[in-house]
């Protein structure tokens, strides 16, 4: 063996083998806020049999740990139909708290039931301001059954709160290696793990494994509401348009003090002509009327109708309800409730 390659043996063998640690560039942090749904639970989900996973084993996913070093909370553990406007203020007030109060956190993970993701993640996105990312996630189907498609779609939403070019997007919904805006995402199939589509925009981004591909700028629109001196929202209620329908729901919604309706009309926000009638009284009384449509896509132009009636754009009703309610707690001024539907684009 020649000097030189002895000299070159003892060269490699002093080198060391990695980085020291202290060298290293630290994986980011996420909070993953655990609030219950399909993707906290196991057993007979489908028969009503399930059992409630713990958020800390939720989290417990091979390779997830490469991503980023995750913080967990259980703030609730119950299905999705439970939480509505009391715990959407509650849970963004929470969340701004825990950024507010650690700004080391690289982003937010919340874990939630997908029957009604889309407006808890749009409440979010209304109230929570732009800048690290919040992203909304959950499973269509249980931790124990084949296929369980929970531990995908928590890794996709860790490497999306990771990514810089995640930020300023608003609340983000992500399912299916797909990532929506919470503003236009809404569930399409009730089984499907691909449930979850923007009708008439597509995906923010497509989450490959070598890559996450934003389609769309990062330029988030609309109002951010301050929840300061907010105890309890306005009751809006929904108003479904079918053939022969009648004034009953309607009376009775505003008899139960609603402040606000969304009517789901026929095509481009059609209804009955003794829907009609009851909704003019309706607004005689201060209720303030958006008409959306029941068709899942397009829009009812938020200059149509008068008065204290107008279009939502192209809100389906579940999110013109959340805005409604929002909106009524800041103005009940006809010009300023339709400025806000206008901007929520």
């Amino acid at each position: 063996m020649n000097r030189f390659r002895l000299l070159a043996l003892g060269a490699l063998a002093l080198a060391p083998l990695s980085a020291p640690l202290s060298a290293q560039t630290p994986r980011p942090r996420v909070l993953v806020v655990g609030t219950g749904g399909t993707i906290g639970s196991s057993g007979g989900y489908w028969v009503g049999n399930n059992t409630r996973v713990p958020i800390d084993q939720v989290v417990r996913v091979s390779g997830i740990d490469s991503v980023a070093r995750i913080e967990s909370e259980q703030y609730l553990n119950v299905g999705s139909t439970s939480i509505g406007p009391d715990r959407w203020l509650a849970l963004s007030r929470h969340i701004a708290s825990r950024l507010s109060a650690d700004t080391g956190l690289a982003g937010v993970v919340v874990t939630h039931g997908t029957d009604t993701m889309e407006e808890t993640a749009y409440f979010l996105d209304l109230t929570l301001p732009a800048g690290r990312p919040v992203i909304v996630t959950g499973s269509m189907r249980p931790s124990d059954m084949a296929g369980a498609d929970g531990p995908a779609n928590l890794t996709a939403s860790m490497r999306l709160a990771t990514t810089p070019s995640a930020r300023n997007r608003g609340v983000m919904v992500v399912m299916d290696d797909r990532a929506h805006a919470a503003r236009r995402v809404t569930k399409t199939n009730t089984t499907r793990v691909e449930t979850f589509e923007s009708p008439e925009y597509g995906p923010l981004a497509i989450l490959d494994p070598e890559a996450i591909s934003f389609h769309q700028p990062a330029d988030r629109h609309g109002t951010t509401f301050d929840l300061s001196g907010i105890t309890q929202l306005p009751r809006v209620d929904i108003i479904y348009v079918y053939p022969g329908a009648d004034s009953v729901l309607i009376d009775a919604a505003v008899a139960a003090g609603a402040k606000g309706l969304v009517v789901a009309g026929a095509g481009r926000g059609g209804y009955t002509g003794e829907q009609g009638r009851a909704l003019a009284r309706a607004m005689a009384q201060g209720v303030t009327v958006v008409v959306s449509s029941r068709t899942g896509s397009g829009s009812v132009p938020v200059g149509t109708g008068s008065g204290r009636q107008f279009g939502a754009g192209d809100l389906n009703p579940q999110k013109a309800r959340v805005l409604l309610m929002l909106a009524l707690s800041r103005t009940q001024q006809p010009d300023e409730l339709r400025a806000i539907f206008s901007a929520a684009r």
